[in-house]
């Protein structure tokens, strides 16, 4: 594992969200937003031409209210909406969840400390403040999704989420780096979780790094430790390509 590399004005910046930019919090709508983070990332976006882009498995609202008054091209709910030219747009057919979300439901009706977030084309429950129910999570799931067709279940950080098979964020790297500003640069992403590990080959194979925020194995060839490290890394890249101008 390497050692954190120099960020250029040559390079494609892709970050995650949660755990990545931001520390994780128990509920969603929790996280806080570190100061000066968001004129970090306009200052960066600036500096890149636009090639720089937020992937993540939230909703484009949400990131949108965190990171105010900044609308970052974005590939949100793991790339299955898309956002690169001003316009969202989706980039598969939503399918019918209703079975899923149900279950759910039931699930945390019954028990305190899980959240049901319903997206655009996914249902994600957490568990984060009940750890202790992962297994009856992972059981219900997997059960509401048995028979469902084009539809799988990605596992996160306290989370399980159903969602459009074949949608991941690295799919979605791969479909911006064919599109201006991304283009002919040389792609990076940054992400924590094992729902990133997609984004880390898909960078990978076309020539860049994947840096992981975070322990646990990875494919990724960089390591940064915490999210504070990440946005210390980014401000520092800032800096000096403030004072290259």
């Amino acid at each position: 594992m390497q050692l954190l590399p120099i960020l250029t004005t040559a390079h494609a910046l892709f970050l995650d969200f949660d755990g990545t930019l931001t520390e994780l919090a128990p509920r969603p709508e929790a996280v806080r937003i570190a100061s000066g983070l968001v004129p970090t990332l306009a200052a960066m976006q600036a500096h890149l031409g636009g090639a720089l882009a937020i992937v993540t498995g939230r909703p484009e609202a949400d990131i949108d209210g965190f990171l105010a008054p900044l609308r970052l091209p974005l590939a949100s709910e793991h790339g299955a909406q898309y956002r690169l030219f001003g316009e969202s747009l989706a980039s598969v057919a939503t399918p019918d969840l209703t079975q899923v979300l149900q279950a759910a439901q039931a699930l945390a009706a019954r028990h305190a400390g899980l959240l049901v977030e319903t997206k655009r084309a996914s249902i994600a429950l957490h568990y984060r403040q009940a750890p202790q129910l992962e297994a009856q999570c992972l059981h219900a799931m997997e059960r509401a999704v048995h028979g469902l067709d084009g539809v799988e279940l990605l596992r996160g950080k306290c989370v399980l989420e159903v969602k459009p098979r074949g949608v991941h964020k690295g799919q979605a790297i791969i479909d911006f780096m064919t599109q201006p500003p991304f283009a002919g640069r040389m792609p990076v992403f940054v992400g924590d979780d094992v729902t990133d590990e997609a984004g880390f080959a898909a960078v990978q194979a076309l020539g860049g790094w994947g840096i992981k925020v975070g322990e646990g194995p990875t494919m990724a060839q960089h390591r940064c430790m915490t999210p504070a490290a990440l946005r210390g890394w980014l401000s520092a890249a800032r800096t000096s390509w403030d004072r290259e101008r």
